[in-house]
């Protein structure tokens, strides 16, 4: 028996396999279409609350952009309130402790004279043993016992600054308190009075702008009810 080849062109094997292919294709294409639909139905909606900016904006819908709008706006306010804070924080640090003219300073300029003043230092006891708080509180820490004081304007636009706190000593202890005056104009408080009262001694004054002579230029002299310089 005789078996009987007959020849194959290329056309002929073109035109089986080309079914085959198209078919192929159009599954890979749709495969690969149903994923991405996939993909973007599993993906959940952008909220103010959810959004992490992981989606690009040119996906997002008109909802999700509005969304996204209102949370970064929520979050620029809230840089913009933060540093406003900090600015008032930083602000009031340095009016009321590093300031010059601060409460906090002049208080710590007293003590150090308080500290100086021989008197002092006689009644109260070794000048590094001295210590200076405000008042007493249910707070056993020093350092957390307010300092009462009190700055005001009169008419005049002079300002008074008023301070009264405590110190002790290894001997005794005291009251201290003073009284500033800042001239309408100037830029310095100038002492009117600072004394220390200690139990049993007489008040000690380190400033009194009363008791301070009048120089000869300013004396008045009185006679016969008449002012004569």
């Amino acid at each position: 028996m005789k078996l009987t080849i007959r020849p194959v062109g290329t056309a002929a094997v073109v035109a089986r396999l080309q079914p085959r292919l198209v078919r192929r294709s159009f599954a890979t294409q749709h495969a690969s279409g149903n994923n991405s639909a996939t993909s973007t139905s599993k993906r959940r909606s952008v909220t103010p609350f959810n959004d992490d900016g992981y989606v690009p904006w040119n996906e997002l819908s008109a909802s999700e952009k509005a969304s996204r709008a209102t949370q970064q706006t929520f979050n620029f306010g809230l840089v913009i309130v933060g540093l406003v804070l900090t600015g008032g924080v930083g602000y009031f640090l340095y009016q009321d402790v590093f300031s010059p003219d601060s409460k906090t300073a002049y208080f710590n300029r007293v003590v150090d004279r308080i500290k100086r003043h021989p008197e002092c230092v006689a009644l109260l006891g070794d000048s590094k043993k001295i210590t200076a708080h405000g008042e007493e509180t249910m707070n056993k820490w020093r350092r957390a016992r307010p300092i009462a004081s009190t700055l005001n304007t009169d008419a005049q636009g002079n300002q008074h600054l008023m301070m009264q706190f405590y110190v002790e000593g290894p001997l005794n202890n005291g009251v201290v308190n003073a009284h500033l005056t800042k001239p309408a104009g100037h830029d310095e408080f100038e002492y009117k009075y600072l004394c220390v009262d200690i139990r049993g001694h007489q008040r000690i004054y380190l400033e009194n702008s009363d008791a301070k002579p009048s120089t000869g230029e300013n004396k008045k002299y009185k006679l016969f009810g008449v002012s004569w310089n």
